[in-house]
This record gives structure tokens, sequence and C-alpha cells, in this order.
């Protein structure tokens, strides 16, 4: 017999879990099913895990540079990858268990450990790790099921061991040699780390450059700071195949053979939408497997949403947080809040970082309209030459018949943050003058902001 609610939540991710938990608090009988780990990726594989060894990097990478600042540190940099992992274990323990033990608390939220599937457009049959299964219906449902990593079809890759973002995280010895597969985010900054960490590290770029979708300025600036600490990079490469060698894995690139000790491949996401009978509930997705949604992140049928990066609509935690917020506003309160009018935002965590707002540079080209054009070069900014991490730059871009900012980019120390500034302002819907009249404090790097602002002209 069907167990009913009045909504289910399937997938505990970053906007799964406080959407369940609001809705059972709303007084609505609701149950999440969960089939894995409890946190989603952010939690589990993703951006928590991630950025501790980020941190770790950081750490073996200021030691190693100490004497530029006149601090000795006698004999070698030797990392201990098993206290790497531990570290990282215990953080993201503590995260996934405190998730778990709140949703099991909350009132009205039932917990399902389970992985469920659609047998209607309403109904779920949710089959448990014992074989077990049971079934429910509800009224809403939330699709929040994520993506995993997506490995492309080699030959000869069946019989060789590889690496994802997630089992790479299970490492205890640092790599010889880590090739990587990929040049956008995930495989620049598990490039850099592992840099750090002591592995030679080689990219194999299927194009002529890395991270295409940001201006070629950006992406240019980023790989002399990557070579410059040691990571090569192999433009234009096609693997044929790949097989077993005694010190790990061979790759084959053209005439060009690679021998390596770890393959990580870094190619794209898959969404968890194969296994979720969405068929049943006339659920269709599109050609990328994702899930589409109008604005206020309904599907094709009445009463099922989907959040998070399911949706084709951001592949970040910070959206699919603000997914969760945008549902919860138009259910529970009442709004009509719409996915289309975010304006979409993201860092990559590399050292220094690079953040962006809006559009790049490309895209206000492409589009045609009349706009301004500021850069700026971290060497002028005080904070960077203080701390002796000047590589980089920032860059705004204004409409020009509005005096409204069009997107910004900065590549450089403290960039991950200060890119909020400009966040602020365009939520706001300010003119530039705004944040150019504002006073800063001093020393930081968004007091040079104002000064960035100074210096817009004519786009040509």
């Amino acid at each position: 017999m069907s167990q009913h609610f009045d909504a289910v939540v399937i997938g505990t991710g970053q906007g799964g879990s406080p959407l369940a938990a609001r809705l059972a608090k709303s007084g609505r009988r609701t149950a999440v099913i969960e089939r894995y780990l409890f946190g989603g990726t952010c939690v589990n594989v993703g951006c928590t895990p991630t950025k501790t060894y980020v941190a770790s990097a950081r750490a073996a990478h200021v030691a190693r540079t100490a004497a530029r600042y006149g601090v000795m540190i006698g004999g070698d940099i030797a990392i201990d990858m098993a206290r790497v992992k531990a570290r990282k274990d215990e953080v993201i323990g503590g995260s996934r268990t405190g998730i778990e033990k709140w949703l099991r608390g909350t009132k009205n939220l039932t917990v399902f450990k389970g992985h469920g599937r659609f047998t209607g457009p309403h109904a779920l049959s949710i089959e448990a790790s014992d074989g077990s299964t049971q079934d429910i219906d509800a009224d809403l449902i939330f699709i929040n099921t994520g993506t995993r990593a997506t490995v492309p079809e080699i030959d000869g890759l069946e019989q060789v061991p590889y690496l994802t973002n997630s089992t790479i995280l299970e490492l205890t010895e640092v790599p010889a040699h880590l090739v990587i597969v990929g040049a956008s985010y995930i495989a620049l900054e598990f490039g850099q780390m592992f840099r750090r960490f002591g592995s030679r590290v080689t990219l194999l770029v299927r194009g002529e450059r890395i991270l295409t979708r940001e201006d070629e300025d950006v992406a240019r600036a980023m790989q002399d700071v990557f070579v410059r600490e040691g990571v090569e990079f192999r433009f234009g490469a096609q693997i044929g195949k790949v097989e077993r060698s005694a010190g790990g894995v061979r790759v084959f690139v053209g005439d060009e053979t690679i021998d390596a000790s770890h393959l990580l491949f870094a190619t794209g996401r898959t969404p968890n939408t194969d296994d979720l009978g969405l068929a049943h509930a006339g659920i269709e997705v599109n050609r990328h497997g994702m899930i589409d949604v109008d604005g206020q992140l309904r599907t094709g049928v009445e009463g099922v949403y989907a959040l998070g990066d399911v949706n084709g609509r951001g592949a970040f935690t910070h959206t699919s947080w603000n997914d969760y917020e945008i549902i919860a506003s138009n259910v529970l309160d009442g709004e009509s809040r719409s996915v289309d009018t975010r304006i979409m935002a993201y860092a990559v965590f590399v050292d220094p970082p690079f953040a962006r707002v809006g559009m790049s540079e490309e895209e206000v080209r492409k589009d045609g309209r009349e706009a301004l054009i500021a850069t700026m070069p971290m060497t002028r900014v005080g904070r960077a030459r203080e701390r002796g991490e000047t590589d980089g730059f920032m860059k705004a871009l204004v409409d020009a018949r509005t005096q409204r900012f069009l997107g910004a980019a900065i590549y450089g120390i403290e960039g991950d943050e200060v890119i909020h500034t400009f966040i602020e302002i365009m939520n706001a819907d300010a003119p530039f003058v705004t944040l150019q009249r504002a006073m800063h404090v001093h020393p930081t790097v968004s007091e040079l902001v104002p000064t960035l602002l100074e210096g817009l002209g004519p786009l040509r």
C-alpha cells in the first residue's frame, strides 16, 4: 500500500535538504529520499573536500616560498597525503552527519534511505539497499538528484584504473605523475593542488586553450601562473587509447605516448536522470540529460519541480541554494520569484582565484551593444604587492547607455570575495557611479575597484 505525503524531495544536496525542512516546518507531511550520502555532491565530493585540499596545497606552497618573505624553513617540505585525506574526511564527516541528524530530527519529515524511481506522475517506488521497496505518492515532488563525473569512451579504458573528482579524494599517496584530461574548473583546481603536493602534472587539453568559456586574457594569465608552477600542458590533445603500464597507465596522444602513475578525468558532468523512471511520470530530458524547467523551476508535469545541477540552470552550490530559495518563496510564501532574473556569478578556486559575474567581454562584443570597459593589473593593488601576490587583473564592463554593469571579472588575490562588490551593485540595479563613489577600507583589494572604474572607456 502506498504512503501519501504532501511533498517529497528526492536528494539531500544543497537545495534539497533545506527545502525538505522548510516544507515540513510549514506543516506539510513531507518525505525526503537519499540514495547514497547525505549532503550531496558539495559536502561529499565537491566544494567542501576539494577546498580542504586547496587549503593543504596552499600551505605547502607558502612553506616552499617562505624564504621570499624572509622566513627560513629548514629541509624539504613533505606531504603526508594520508593526513591530508584524514583532515578532509573529518570535515565532510561532520557536515554529512549533521545534515542527516537535522533531517531525521525535523518534525513532519520522514527520511527514506534508498533509490527513488517514478512509477507515475506523482508516485514513487523506493528501493532500499536490502532490496525491499516502499511505494509512496505526493502532491508535490521536487527532484534534486545532481550530477556525476562524465567519463568519455576511450579504447582500452575498461582495463585501466582511472580517477574522477570523487575517487581522487581517496588517495593516500601523492601521485608521481598525474595526467588530467580536461581544461576547465575541476581540471585546473586539481592540477594546481596536486602540483603543489609534489606530483608531476600534465593537462591534456582538447582545444588550443584552457577555460574556453572565459575571455582569452583570463585563460592566458592563468596558464602562465600554472606553467610557472611547473604544470605541463598538451594542447590539441586527442587520446587514441590507453593501456596499463608498469608505472600505472600509458596514454596515447597522437604520435606521443605519456606514461603516468594516475589518470584523472575532469571532462564534465552527467545528470543523474537516467535511472529515475522519468518516462513513467511523463517528464522528458533534453539532449544533455537535463530536466527542462520554467523560471519557477517547474517541469512539464504539474506539481513536479527540478532544482540544483539537474535542471541545467546552473552547476554550482550557490545556484542550487538559490533554486531552493526561489521554490520556497513561491510555494510557501506566495511570491513569484523567477530564476530567469538571476545574475550568474561563480568562481574558480585556483590560486589566485578567478571570479566572474554577468557577461564576459567576449559575450558583450557578440551582443553588439555600446559598452565601456576598464582593466587594471593586480600590480596596482597595494594589498597584492604587500602580500607578494600580484598575478592577474580586474576587468569591468558597463552599458554605455544605462550606466549599469554588464559584467565583471577578477583574476587575482581575493578575487572570489571582491566579486561580491559587483554582484550586489548589479542586483540592486544601481549605476556604476554608486560603486565608484563609495568609500572603501584601506588597504584592501576592494578599495581599488573605484580606481578601476575611473579608467572606463569605449569598448572598441
